[in-house]
């Protein structure tokens, strides 16, 4: 039996708000209807929502929600009536509150860095509450930006002294002697994402003037060998590409007072054909060891443009036919030797 069509009123009685949730000539409201498929009409501070019963239930409460959330003065704009809408629709008791107002970190033009999904509330937690936690998932996901939101949020709280960010130099198709430059104009695009997720909280000065005195570090991971890193709050960026020998090498660095976050995709491993990940390694070997977290992203978790979450959904689709064709080989009889 198909659903039926139904029709909901929602009334709201601050007009400033309603206006706010409405959008620009209502491209809010648009947004929710591209994304679940239900019709919106507004007139004045009333809303109409018809659909099927189970897309209206889920636009109803996300712009409900929402509502309470410009009320609290938080901005919403038309992408996060996309996040509020696909968290919903996944967990559809969810308090959007809870998670689009745990504020991180509010960057250098004021803007706030907070979760959007609860896979993102769920690790933003897990970095609270554990010294190392690894964050696997997905291009988009959040996963660097957040870390590093973090661990600017616990170098302003005084709770650690230094800020590490590395990363594997994996040469991807371009051999590094064949670059241009000494070795640090060599390394420096590897880690260039993690200038730039400085640079966006930051501003490129603060984080020039915290580089000088060697309160934030941004280095390749094979500079991390011998050392202990105390006081010190360490990323490891991509590392899907690290070896066993570096990832054990990582994880021994930490000191006193110090906590790792190690993030990675592992469907994007540009190691050598045959080697294995350091990163899927340490998630079998290190998932019940106490004070150690994996927190997982999907698609879902996507925070970029919403091709993102559409090219990632045909990747994995693609691979999962390829390994669905995958036939085992006879071993040839001697007759046929």
């Amino acid at each position: 039996m198909a659903s039926e069509t139904i029709e909901k009123e929602l009334t709201f009685i601050d007009n400033d708000s309603a206006r706010l949730l409405y959008g620009d000539l209502n491209r809010n409201l648009m947004a929710v209807e591209k994304a679940v498929g239900v019709t919106v009409k507004a007139r004045g501070n009333t809303l109409a929502i018809k659909g099927l019963d189970h897309e209206v239930k889920v636009a109803a409460s996300a712009l409900e929600q929402m509502y309470d959330l410009i009320r609290s003065g938080y901005p919403v704009y038309p992408q996060d009536i996309a996040y509020g809408l696909r968290i919903l629709e996944r967990s559809p008791k969810s308090k959007l509150k809870d998670i689009f107002l745990d504020k991180v970190y509010i960057t250098a033009n004021q803007r706030v860095v907070s979760p959007k999904s609860v896979n993102q509330k769920n690790y933003i937690e897990s970095i609270r509450a554990n010294d190392v936690v690894f964050g696997i998932g997905p291009a988009g996901t959040g996963k660097t930006y957040l870390a590093v939101a973090m661990a600017i949020s616990a170098y302003m709280s005084n709770q650690v002294k230094y800020i590490i960010l590395t990363r594997p130099a994996v040469e991807a198709g371009e051999k590094l002697g064949f670059l241009p430059g000494d070795m640090a104009q060599k390394v420096d695009p590897y880690l260039r994402p993690l200038y730039d997720a400085l640079n966006d909280m930051l501003g490129r000065e603060k984080v020039s003037e915290l580089v000088e005195r060697g309160t934030v570090e941004i280095a390749p991971l094979a500079f991390m060998r011998g050392r202990t890193l105390n006081n010190a709050f360490v990323i490891l960026d991509e590392a899907q590409n690290t070896t066993h020998e570096q990832m054990k090498m990582f994880l021994t660095r930490l000191g006193f007072n110090s906590r790792a976050v190690v993030t990675g995709d592992i469907t994007q491993i540009d190691l050598p054909y045959g080697k294995q990940s350091g990163l899927v390694e340490a998630k079998n070997l290190l998932k019940t060891i106490e004070g150690i977290s994996f927190c997982t992203f999907t698609d879902v978790d996507v925070v970029r443009h919403y091709l993102v979450q559409e090219i990632i959904r045909a990747y994995e689709k693609k691979e999962k036919k390829g390994k669905g064709r995958q036939v085992k080989l006879k071993k040839p009889s001697r007759k046929s030797i």
